[in-house]
C-alpha cells in the first residue's frame, strides 16, 4: 500500500513563502503532482513533476513555486514564494504510477493579508 505524506503546511502572510514536502513509500513514480483545495472550490492542479524532472505549472502559481524533488529518497517539495491569501488552501501531494494513482492527506496553507 503506498502512501503519501505531505507536511510544511502553516500560516503566512502575503508575500511571505513556505516551502511543502511530500514523502512516499515504495519504488519512484512516473509523476507527482500539488493540488490545492480552497473552501467552497473544486480541487485544482498547482504543479508537476515527471520521472525525468520535467515541470509544468499552473499560470497561477507560474514564477512564485517551484516544484523539486530527491531521487532516491521518495521526497518532493513545493517552494512557494510571494504568497498571496488566494493561495489559501489545503495542498495535496498526488503521484501516479500508471495506472494507478495515489493521494495523500493534504496540508493546510493560509495566506493572511
Amino acid at each position: 500500500q503506498v502512501q503519501l505524506v505531505e507536511s510544511g503546511g502553516g500560516s503566512v502572510q502575503a508575500g511571505g513563502s513556505l516551502t511543502l514536502s511530500c514523502v512516499w513509500s515504495g519504488s519512484a513514480m512516473d509523476v507527482m503532482r500539488w493540488y490545492r483545495q480552497a473552501p467552497g472550490k473544486q480541487r485544482e492542479w498547482v504543479a508537476e513533476i515527471t520521472r525525468s524532472g520535467t515541470t509544468n505549472y499552473a499560470d497561477s502559481v507560474r514564477g512564485r513555486f517551484t516544484i523539486s524533488k530527491e531521487n532516491g529518497r521518495n521526497l518532493m517539495y513545493v517552494q512557494m514564494n510571494s504568497l498571496k491569501p488566494e493561495d489559501t488552501a489545503v495542498y495535496f501531494c498526488n503521484a501516479k504510477r500508471y495506472p494507478y494513482e495515489f493521494w495523500g492527506q493534504g496540508t493546510q496553507v493560509t495566506v493572511s493579508s
